[in-house]
C-alpha cells in the first residue's frame, strides 16, 4: 500500500495535468499575439515582405486586430473565472472564543499529524466533514498568511464539522473521526495544488456565471429608451455569456479526469497518514456516522418537516438527534450499546454554548431543507421540544381536520346526486350543503377566492353574492345551509362506500384529489412569500452566517427536500388520521404527543396508540368504516361529538 509521501506526489502530478490546461489556455490565447508580433518585426526588417507590399500590409493588420479580439475576449473570460464567486457551503462559523477545547483538538490533531492546523472551524447541519478553501476574495479570505521565518505561507482551508456529530459523538469518537479530515489539510496548502483546485473552483464559477445569466429575467422597465437600452444590453450579454459557458465547459471537461484524481490522490494520502491516530477507534466512529445518519433524517423528516410547514423552526435539533439515537438504541437491537456511551464526556462539551450554536444550525437545516426565512419573524418562530406537542402537533392535526372538512363541503353527499340543487332542501340537514359546494367549485368562486380556516372558510357562498346561486338578489329568498358540524362521524360517513359504488368509494379519490389541490395551492403562497422575501433581502446577502439572504439559499424551493411528493391517497390517509386524534383528543382524554422517530404520536392513558394506521387505510382505501369503528369504541371516542377545529 503506498504511502502518505507517495499519494502526496500522485495528487501534485495531477495538479501538474491541471496547470499545464490552464498553460495551454493561456498559449491559444497568445498565439495570434504571438504571430502578429512576428509579421511587424518581420515587416519592420524587411525580412517578411517589405513596407510597401500592399499584400503583407494586409495580412499584418488583419493578424493584429484577430490578435487584439482574441486578446480582449480572452482577458474577458480569464477575468470571470477571477473573479467569479465559487460555490460555498452554507455553515455556521465557530470563532475561536466560543470553543476554545474544540480549537484545542483540531490543533493536537494537526500536530500529531504533522500538517497545518485549519485556518478556522465551522459547522453544518448535515452528517458529513469536510475541508473547504475560503480564500477566495469574494468571500473575504486571505491567500497566504505569515509563517515561520518571515515568510508568507498559505492559507489552510476551514474544516467544517457536521453538527450531528458533536451532540451524538464522544469526544474521542470525534478526534478519531476528524483524523483523515485534518490531515487533507497538508497536500491541501501546496501551491500546485492550491493553484489547480482555485483554476477548477473558477471554471465552475463562472459556468454558474454564464447559466445564471442566460436564464435572467428582464426586469420591468419605464419609457421607450429604457426598454430599447436593456433590449440592447441583452442581445450583447446573451451571446457574451454564451461564449464565456462554452470556453468554461469546454476547459472543465480537459481537466475533469486530472481534478477527480487529484482529488482521490489527495484523500488517499490523508487516509494513510491519519491511520496512526486513534485507528481502533476510528472503526466505532464509523459505525455511529451511519447511525447519526439515520437518526438526522428521521429527525427532520418526520419531527421538523410539519413543524416548518407550519411556520415554526425546532430550535434544538442536534439535541433532538441525541434523542432520537437514543430511542433508536432502544428499539433496535442492533444499536444496543450505543446508548451506553452517553455516560460519556460528549463532543458538544467543547463548545462554550452549546444551546446558541444548536439554535443556529437548526435555523440553517430549516433554510436548508425547507426554504425558510433566514431570520426569525412573527411567521416563522422557533419552538422548544416541551411546547412541540401542543404548538405543532396539536395544531397540525386541527388544521388538517379542518382542511379535511372545507373539502368535503365542497363536495356533493352521494344521496343527493339525483336531485337537483334546490334551495327548498336547505333544512333537511346535513345532506344539503353538499349540492351548492359543487356549484360554487364549478363555478370558480371557490377556487378562486381565499383560504380561509375552519369549516366556515369552506368556500360556501352563503352570503348570496356568489354567481347562479338561488337569492342572489332576492332579499327574501331562503339563506343557503350552514355547513355540518365537524364530526368524525361525518367524515366516516361521506368516505364509506354507498351500495351503489364500488368498493373502493368513488368519494375518497375525489376528496384526494381535492386535498392535493389545496395543499398545492398553499404551497405556492409559500413560495410566493419566499420570492419575495428573496426580492427584499437579495441586496443585503453577504454569503452564509451573515443573516443576510444568500442566492445559493434564498429562493423558490429549498437546496434538498427532505421528502417526496405525497399521493392523494397519502394525503387523504393524513387528514383523516389528523381528524380521529381530534376527535380523541376532545371526547376521549387524549393528548398529542412526540415520537422521535415517528414524529406526532397520540397518547391514551400516557402510552403511545401505533395501531390506528390500518383502520384508517380500510376506511380510505376500502371504504370499510368498521375497523376504525371498533379502534374508537376500545378507546372511548364519541365520533358524533363535533371536534375543535383552528
Amino acid at each position: 500500500m503506498a504511502g502518505p509521501e507517495e499519494g502526496a506526489q500522485a495528487a501534485r502530478a495531477r495538479a501538474l495535468a491541471v496547470l499545464r490546461i490552464r498553460g495551454a489556455a493561456l498559449a491559444v490565447a497568445l498565439l495570434p499575439a504571438a504571430a502578429a508580433v512576428v509579421l511587424l518585426v518581420g515587416g519592420a526588417t524587411g525580412r517578411i515582405g517589405g513596407s510597401h507590399d500592399e499584400g503583407w500590409t494586409a495580412v499584418r493588420w488583419a493578424v493584429v486586430a484577430g490578435a487584439v479580439v482574441v486578446l480582449l475576449l480572452a482577458a474577458a473570460v480569464a477575468a470571470v473565472v477571477v473573479r467569479a464567486r465559487p460555490a460555498l457551503s452554507p455553515t455556521v462559523p465557530i470563532a475561536e472564543e466560543t470553543a476554545p477545547d474544540l480549537y484545542r483538538l483540531v490543533r493536537d490533531l494537526a500536530e500529531r499529524l504533522e500538517v497545518p492546523a485549519p485556518s478556522a472551524v465551522a459547522l453544518t447541519p448535515d452528517c458529513d466533514s469536510w475541508l473547504e478553501d475560503r480564500t477566495h476574495r469574494a468571500h473575504g479570505g486571505r491567500r497566504r498568511t505569515a509563517g515561520a521565518g518571515g515568510g508568507r505561507a498559505p492559507v489552510a482551508p476551514v474544516l467544517v464539522i457536521g453538527s450531528p456529530f458533536l451532540w451524538w459523538m464522544r469526544v474521542g469518537e470525534l478526534r478519531a473521526l476528524l483524523a483523515p479530515v485534518v490531515a487533507g489539510t497538508g497536500p491541501s496548502v501546496h501551491p500546485d495544488i492550491a493553484a489547480a483546485r482555485r483554476f477548477v473552483r473558477g471554471l465552475d464559477a463562472a459556468v454558474a456565471v454564464a447559466a445564471r445569466g442566460a436564464h435572467e429575467r428582464p426586469a420591468p422597465r419605464r419609457g421607450a429608451p429604457e426598454a430599447a437600452v436593456a433590449a440592447l444590453g441583452r442581445a450583447v450579454r446573451r451571446p457574451a455569456l454564451a461564449f464565456l459557458g462554452w470556453i468554461a465547459r469546454l476547459l472543465l471537461r480537459g481537466c475533469r479526469d486530472h481534478a477527480a484524481e487529484m482529488e482521490r490522490a489527495v484523500a488517499a494520502a490523508a487516509s494513510e497518514r491519519a491511520q496512526a491516530v486513534d485507528y481502533g477507534l476510528r472503526i466505532v466512529a464509523q459505525e455511529q456516522v451511519g447511525l447519526a445518519y439515520a437518526g438526522w433524517d428521521r429527525l427532520l423528516t418526520r419531527v421538523a418537516l410539519p413543524a416548518w410547514r407550519m411556520g415554526r423552526w425546532p430550535s434544538r435539533l442536534d439535541a433532538g438527534v441525541v434523542s432520537a439515537l437514543t430511542e433508536l438504541s432502544r428499539r433496535d437491537r442492533l444499536a444496543e450499546g450505543f446508548a451506553s456511551r452517553l455516560s460519556d464526556r460528549p463532543a458538544c462539551d467543547l463548545l462554550e454554548e452549546p444551546g446558541l450554536i444548536d439554535e443556529a444550525t437548526s435555523l440553517l437545516a430549516a433554510r436548508l431543507f425547507h426554504g425558510g426565512p433566514s431570520e426569525p419573524g412573527p411567521d416563522w418562530s422557533p419552538v422548544d421540544w416541551g411546547a412541540y406537542p401542543e404548538e405543532v402537533v396539536d395544531r397540525k392535526w386541527r388544521l388538517e381536520a379542518a382542511r379535511l372538512h372545507r373539502v368535503l363541503d365542497e363536495q356533493p353527499h352521494p344521496g343527493a346526486d339525483p336531485a337537483p340543487a334546490r334551495p327548498e332542501p336547505a333544512e333537511s340537514g346535513p345532506a344539503a350543503p353538499g349540492p351548492v359546494a359543487s356549484g360554487s367549485v364549478a363555478s370558480g368562486s371557490v377556487a378562486s377566492g381565499p383560504a380561509r380556516p375552519g369549516p366556515e372558510g369552506s368556500g360556501l357562498a352563503g352570503n348570496g353574492e356568489g354567481p347562479g346561486l338561488p337569492g342572489a338578489g332576492d332579499a327574501p329568498g331562503p339563506a343557503a345551509p350552514e355547513p355540518a358540524a365537524p364530526t368524525l362521524a361525518r367524515v366516516m360517513d361521506r368516505l364509506t362506500a354507498a351500495p351503489d359504488r364500488a368498493p373502493t368509494g368513488e368519494l375518497g379519490e375525489e376528496v384526494a384529489a381535492r386535498l392535493s389541490v389545496e395543499l398545492a395551492r398553499e404551497e405556492a403562497l409559500h413560495r410566493a412569500e419566499a420570492r419575495a422575501r428573496s426580492r427584499a433581502g437579495g441586496g443585503a446577502g453577504e454569503g452564509p452566517g451573515s443573516g443576510g439572504g444568500d442566492l445559493w439559499i434564498d429562493g423558490c424551493a429549498p437546496l434538498f427536500p427532505p421528502q417526496p411528493p405525497r399521493t392523494g391517497r397519502e394525503l387523504l390517509a393524513d387528514h383523516v388520521t389528523a381528524m380521529v386524534c381530534c376527535a380523541a383528543i376532545d371526547t376521549a382524554g387524549a393528548a398529542p404527543g412526540l415520537d422521535w422517530l415517528d414524529g406526532p404520536a397520540l397518547l391514551v392513558g400516557g402510552r403511545r396508540r401505533a395501531d390506528l394506521a390500518y383502520p384508517v387505510l380500510s376506511l380510505v382505501e376500502d371504504g370499510d368504516a368498521e375497523p376504525l369503528r371498533a379502534w374508537l369504541g376500545e378507546v372511548g371516542v364519541r365520533a358524533e361529538k363535533p371536534v375543535r377545529l383552528v
